[in-house]
């Protein structure tokens, strides 16, 4: 236990603030705590260990591969495969720490993998990069509520990505349809993890990890339709915007909330790069296929986003109107403009991202967040600066804007401090 808690179990007593009683109850308590509690630093060297061992020994066999017979080398492609399932059956069976189950489970995760590359290199089977990262992903799926493991689930994400971007982009530029039932597999794990771990590290990494491997990916369901792809993104970011907006990701800090943070900032970009004139004449350009896999995605994800919205309602968590929220609707509405015709949704577009810049001053300010402060000015100073690209304006007029926004910056948040200042004191 802590020596500063002690001293100050310590003093209570002596104080009679407390009984003894009590402190023995607090003691035994932080006691019980530190031995349930697993060594982190433990488990994470356990796991690089684990991983540097298999890669090891891989590299030594890579070395002698040529000179062995197949029957050596099958022998070799299955030996870490058994050697892995006896160490994740002992932790299971004789209920071992957290650190064992971590260990062992990633083990087993990279010798299923070199297993099956290795039969399938000594018996020349056929295959592709993608299905043998899926047959490897799905494989090894269970081992994560076999274990436990938060480590494997990390893996799984990261893994799931990867099959679906070589699957997408690279493999014939398929759809990854698996990618969402390699999602689907993850999700009582992850639900676990926000019911009982709401403030533990790890929770926080998959609350990043989960949106950015969407992102990634949403790209690889774009076939033929690349237009829609746009409406795609938007819509999407506002999914996850909305989902942090949720008032039990709303409520930790930010840097925990990935899916406020990469919402807000994947929205400001695709409208960013929406407001420039060239994008509109190429939509202009080719004909808007309707019956096409990107526009059905696109109304579904328009359902799900506008779930979430209807289910915040619901549940009195919006409480101020805020236009990140809805962002999605509109650029929805600016798009089936601009099909017809350009100059609008570009007014529109510039106008929806200046309104956005100051919505996000006001969040700063009435929250005394210099971060959502200087956010908001930065969209404003990034607008400007794109307008430079496309506009005709004086060297004079960009450097005045310039010096303006620049004593902008210093005058919102030398205004700020003030401000904060003055609260504290009262």
């Amino acid at each position: 236990m802590n020596s500063k808690i002690k001293n100050d179990i310590k003093e209570l007593v002596e104080e009679q603030v407390i009984s003894i009683e009590v402190a023995t109850n607090i003691e035994n308590y932080y006691k019980s705590k530190k031995v349930d509690s697993p060594n982190r630093l433990f488990t994470v060297f356990a796991v690089l260990g684990s991983t540097l061992v298999g890669l090891g020994i891989i590299l030594i066999l890579a070395h002698n591969w040529d000179h062995f017979s197949r029957f050596i080398k099958t022998i070799f492609a299955f030996a870490p495969l058994v050697i892995g399932q006896l160490f994740v059956g002992y932790s299971i069976l004789k209920q071992k720490s957290a650190t064992w189950k971590e260990a062992s489970g990633v083990f087993l995760f990279f010798a299923v993998g070199s297993g099956i590359a290795l039969v399938s290199q000594i018996y020349n089977i056929p295959g592709d990069f993608s299905n043998y990262m899926l047959t490897w992903i799905l494989l090894c799926a269970p081992l994560i509520y076999l274990l436990i493991s938060n480590t494997l689930a990390v893996l799984h994400i990261i893994f799931a990505t990867n099959y679906a971007c070589a699957f997408g982009y690279f493999d014939g530029n398929q759809t990854p349809w698996m990618y969402l039932l390699l999602l689907v597999i993850l999700v009582a794990h992850y639900y676990n993890l926000l019911k009982f771990k709401k403030e533990h590290n790890i929770t926080s990494i998959f609350n990043w990890l989960l949106p950015l491997s969407g992102v990634i990916v949403l790209g690889a369901f774009v076939s033929k339709s690349a237009e829609f792809g746009f409406l795609m993104y938007v819509i999407l970011f506002g999914l996850l915007y909305n989902i942090g907006k949720f008032p039990f990701f709303d409520n930790q800090k930010l840097r925990k909330n990935g899916y406020l943070v990469l919402g807000s900032l994947g929205t400001i970009y695709i409208l960013m790069l929406t407001s420039f004139e060239w994008f509109w004449q190429d939509i202009l350009r080719h004909d808007i296929a309707f019956n096409s896999q990107e526009f059905y995605i696109s109304i579904v994800l328009f359902l799900l986003t506008l779930s979430v919205i209807i289910y915040s309602y619901s549940k009195k968590s919006i409480k101020k109107f805020n236009l990140f929220q809805w962002v999605f609707i509109i650029f929805t509405v600016i798009f089936f403009i601009g099909i017809s015709g350009s100059f609008v949704s570009i007014v529109l577009i510039n106008l929806l991202i200046l309104a956005l810049g100051i919505i996000a001053i006001k969040i700063g300010a009435d929250k005394f967040h210099f971060g959502i402060l200087n956010y908001g000015l930065l969209i404003i100073t990034t607008l400007i600066i794109c307008r430079f690209f496309d506009t005709n304006m004086s060297f004079v007029i960009r450097g005045l804007l310039f010096v303006s926004f620049g004593l902008g910056f210093f005058l919102t948040n030398y205004m700020m401090l003030k401000r904060q200042k003055k609260s504290k004191t009262e």
